[in-house]
């Protein structure tokens, strides 16, 4: 079953909020390049939450935490990867964006079929008007 956002709200939102939407995942991105652990957790909520197989974090500082850990660990010299797969706003200030992507190892320039993930993305307009993720979720993108 496919449910579609009411068209009221898809057409209530504007160009620069369906752009800053779209920016989020690069900007993880660019947070991951860097290996820059408050820069990945600057791009939630403060009460955001992240999914990962066998792992969840609740809130920026438990986010940063794992992320600084990670660096250090299992993602040193990793970059990560995705294409947007859909865009969708079920509010004005509220958004779902799904991807396909995963973890490029060192040396690595396409995602491993082990490694690809499809995540799904919930994305918050704040007070500030600024946007953010309110949660972050990914599985395989295979089954096993």
């Amino acid at each position: 079953m496919t449910v579609s956002p009411p068209a009221a709200a898809d057409a209530a939102v504007s160009e620069a909020d369906r752009e800053a939407v779209a920016a989020l995942p690069a900007r993880i991105v660019a947070a991951w390049a860097e290996h820059d652990a408050a820069a990945f957790a600057r791009v939630f909520t403060e009460e955001g939450t992240m999914v990962l197989p066998g792992v969840y974090r609740d809130g920026r500082e438990q986010i940063e935490s794992f992320m600084a850990a990670a660096f250090q660990g299992p993602y040193k010299g990793t970059r990560v990867v995705g294409t947007p797969l859909t865009l969708k706003f079920f509010r004005p200030d509220a958004a779902i964006i799904v991807t396909q992507g995963g973890v490029l190892g060192p040396g690595e320039s396409t995602v491993s079929d082990a490694r690809a993930v499809r995540a799904t993305w919930v994305a918050a307009k704040q007070e500030d008007g600024r946007w953010y993720l309110a949660a972050y979720q990914n599985s395989p993108r295979d089954s096993a």
